[in-house]
């Protein structure tokens, strides 16, 4: 029986009391508790965390909230049923009220769930060198989960998933803000987690998104028509709660914590703190890839050399797509390799190597450098187990460990190279043609996603290709257009059919895709309790590859006009969210 039937056939979950029922709280259970925390979990004061994994919060409640979506695909995965969403202890859960779970322990004596949730301090590295000024103590100690925090760990279908609510309130790593997030960034969370699955990236997923009908906060953004490069006004916005859910949301910034505390002897079990942390990582996001029957330090090498694959693939799929995540910085790197943080993301447009969305991103982390930024961030990782395999006194390790650090580049190479081969149809990587492709795409102006569309469909002239080009018609580069896509069809169709290598194509190259000034008319509609746009983009965003409907295509297959190319809040943004 298929793995599809098997969950079909299974009873979905249609109430929230067999919703609770699968809770196991595997990171509670396994991992240290910091001896500081309150009893009761009211932690919503910013304050140093010394030692421990994690520290349980109570979450706080939005103010009268409405639900606006869920995932129905990652619904169908976790065998939930759609109306599940309209159950009231469920819908006030993913809103913040736990009050769901203190009843249930009032009328049985026990819940499943926990009444509180728990928030995970990490370190922040930028470029891999650590940084502790965002820290209020000038510690690094009061660096973490500001205002997202985790609210349950269960198993569904026999898969492990954590879910977390983003604008959850405060922690005590809230360094003094308000805990919230804004309707407008959690609508484009809660759309671009399963946009990005279905692009078939490795991604956090969309549960649930509400917003509130009461509860507003004020954030700096842009005015209407803006053009300035930061936010120029300060906005009131409804709060809302998107959950993202992953099977861990361990860190680089997490081992790098403890692996600090090591080096820096902070307190007497900060070794054990650390290699507790790498050991519960590999049981969370590599049981399959690792045999935990091998010896310890063996089991770090292996994780080191999966990590190394996932994240440089993770990458390479990335710039497939067109995708720059904008601050990609060791706190925003699962460990696990895969996307997180949807806040300064952005989708390349108007085709530039140094497109960077995000107005704190600088060119560092921009659309082309994103290589360097990951190969920073398996830096930390690397230096961070390092510290663990030398506590235990592991020279020869460390000597392998070494070896998958110094490999990174040439795996890094070898992913986009093989990126760059599917995206053009090829058997193998061309460097000639793809590094001339991509100078005539940047003087062209090419639009990215819909230029290699176009080209999925083996054109034979550059009429089709002309089209999603920004710049006006150039005599001169139309020769050189003309000459490039005779040599590339010679080559992609020298030992493939035509329409094979249009349908792979087609396969790797999507047709829709994130659009930020398609999306900013969502959020607002959104913010006046019209969620239609909302809902209408997510049908779209969840089938990029296929061919949907005339009147789609002619709303959402669409180039960027020209009145958004500077605007503000459209084609850059500050992280006010």
């Amino acid at each position: 029986m298929s793995s599809s039937s098997s969950v079909s056939d299974t009873k979905l979950i249609t109430n929230f009391s067999e919703f609770s029922a699968q809770a196991d709280y595997s990171l509670l259970e396994n991992l240290n508790i910091n001896p500081d925390a309150r009893e009761d979990g009211m932690e919503h004061q910013p304050r140093q965390v010394f030692s421990g994994h994690y520290v349980p919060v109570v979450p706080t409640p939005i103010a009268e909230p409405e639900y606006i979506a869920h995932s129905n695909t990652l619904f169908a995965e976790l065998g939930l049923d759609d109306s599940l969403v309209k159950d009231e202890a469920f819908a006030k859960i993913f809103a913040a009220d736990i009050s769901p779970v203190l009843e249930a322990v009032s009328q049985a004596g026990f819940s499943p769930m926990h009444p509180y949730g728990w928030a995970t301090g990490y370190a922040l590295s930028i470029y891999g060198r650590e940084y502790i000024q965002q820290c209020p103590f000038r510690t690094g100690n009061g660096y973490g989960d500001g205002r997202a925090m985790s609210i349950f760990e269960g198993v569904f279908n026999g898969k492990r998933w954590e879910m977390q609510l983003k604008g959850g309130g405060r922690t005590p790593y809230c360094r003094g803000a308000d805990g919230r997030a804004v309707l407008r960034s959690s609508v484009r969370e809660f759309l671009v987690q399963e946009h990005m699955h279905a692009l078939g990236i490795p991604t956090s997923r969309s549960l649930t998104l509400f917003t509130s009908k009461a509860e507003t906060v004020t954030r700096p953004w842009y005015s209407e028509q803006s053009q300035t490069y930061e936010p120029d006004i300060l906005v009131d916005n409804p709060v809302a709660i998107s959950t993202r859910v992953a099977p861990s949301f361990l860190r680089v910034g997490q081992v790098e914590l403890f692996a600090r505390r090591t080096r820096n002897k902070e307190y007497d079990h900060a070794a054990g703190e650390l290699k507790l942390i790498v050991q519960h990582l590999i049981e969370r996001e590599y049981k399959d890839d690792i045999d935990t029957t091998l010896s310890f330090p063996d089991q770090v090498i292996k994780l080191a050399e999966c990590f190394r694959g996932r994240l440089t693939a993770l990458v390479a799929n990335w710039i497939r797509v067109g995708f720059c995540q904008g601050n990609f910085n060791s706190d925003n790197c699962p460990a696990g390799g895969y996307t997180l943080d949807y806040g300064p993301f952005g989708f390349c447009e108007q085709f530039d190597p140094q497109f960077q969305p995000w107005t704190g991103g600088g060119e560092h982390f921009s659309f082309f450098n994103q290589p360097a930024a990951a190969e920073a961030n398996f830096h930390m990782f690397w230096k961070s187990v390092r510290t663990l395999l030398e506590s235990e006194g592991d020279d020869a390790y460390v000597q392998q460990l070494d070896e998958v650090r110094r490999g990174f580049e040439k795996e890094q190479r070898i992913a986009i190279q093989t990126m760059w081969a599917a995206k053009l149809g090829l058997d193998s990587y061309d460097e000639a043609l793809t590094t001339q492709l991509l100078s005539l795409m940047h003087q062209s102006e090419a639009d990215y996603t819909r230029f290699f569309r176009e080209l999925s469909s083996v054109p034979t002239s550059i009429e089709p290709l002309k089209q999603t080009f920004y710049l006006e018609d150039s005599e001169h580069l139309n020769e050189q257009w003309q000459s490039w896509l005779e040599q590339w069809r010679d080559t992609v169709l020298e030992n493939q059919k035509e329409a094979f290598v249009a349908a792979k194509m087609k396969q790797t190259n999507p047709k829709y895709t994130w659009r930020e000034w398609l999306v900013v008319p969502a959020y607002q509609q959104a913010a006046q309790g019209d969620y239609s746009l909302v809902k209408e983009l997510q049908q779209v965003l969840t089938h990029p590859y296929d061919e949907q409907t005339p009147e789609i295509e002619a709303k959402f297959y669409r180039q960027k006009p020209a009145e958004y190319f500077h605007a503000g809040g459209v084609s850059h943004y500050s992280c006010s969210s």
